[in-house]
């Protein structure tokens, strides 16, 4: 069940070859690395399974401006408290998932994106998942859009969607999926930043059926200075397209 549920949402935002990525595609990405670790945030993450039933409920508080160790702290876990012992745990699985995969944002070609819808305010891009490097997510499985708006320059949501049933790993079968990541405006001097995500998926592993819903709300938003600015760490702006 969360392996399902993190396979989809790691991936958790065409055919023609361009010389560059699209500039307002490029202005969105650009716009949104400027700010994205300058927003401390809480996230309420639930989990439920195939019947809708609530598996987990964990609320954290994310603040970049804290040595990176201390960065993310679960305030609740299932409602209750979360002792000293499962503050550590949290903290050291949250690191360990963040190490053993690339952002989203790597796995995108960004360059051979393309228009599949155009309003008078926001353009819908299809982006390609690159296929160097990445077994375990076939690019012709799933389709990646993204959703810009044309006057911020900015994204309003990145979608991945399962086009056919799929094995991984020999054990897990992948009938159905998809994720969203939404994009809201907290202050209008800024590129909005992640407010929403969510998954859904079904499949088996080893011929018993799993599958279920994630979801993650982010609120109470204030702006920081991130504490890697203190070691002059830069980050590539694709590295922070992730969950």
């Amino acid at each position: 069940m969360r392996l399902l549920l993190i396979i989809l949402i790691s991936l958790c935002v065409a055919t023609v070859v361009r010389a560059e990525p699209p500039s307002l595609l490029q202005a969105a990405i650009k716009n949104y690395a400027a700010d994205a670790e300058r927003w401390a945030y809480t996230q309420t993450v639930i989990n439920k399974d195939r019947d809708g039933k609530v598996e987990e409920e964990v609320v954290v508080r994310n603040d970049p401006s804290q040595p990176f160790e201390a960065q993310w702290t679960p305030l609740k876990i299932n409602g209750k408290e979360p002792t000293e012992r499962q503050v550590e745990k949290y903290r050291k699985d949250h690191d360990k998932r963040r190490k053993n995969r690339r952002p989203l944002g790597e796995l995108l070609d960004v360059e051979k994106a393309t228009v599949v819808e155009e309003t008078a305010s926001v353009v819908t891009y299809e982006v390609p998942l690159i296929k160097n490097d990445n077994q375990r997510l076939p690019p012709e499985k799933f389709r990646v859009t993204a959703r810009v708006n044309k006057e911020r320059r900015a994204f309003e949501n990145v979608g991945v969607r399962l086009r056919e049933a799929m094995r991984l790993a020999f054990v897990l079968k992948l009938k159905s999926g998809e994720a969203d990541m939404d994009f809201g405006v907290i202050d209008p001097q800024f590129a909005p930043p992640i407010t929403a995500l969510r998954a859904d998926g079904e499949g088996s592993i080893l011929f018993v059926k799993v599958g279920g819903n994630y979801s993650a709300t982010r609120t109470d938003f204030k702006r920081v200075k991130p504490y890697s600015e203190r070691f002059s760490v830069k980050l590539a702006p694709l590295q922070f397209l992730d969950y």
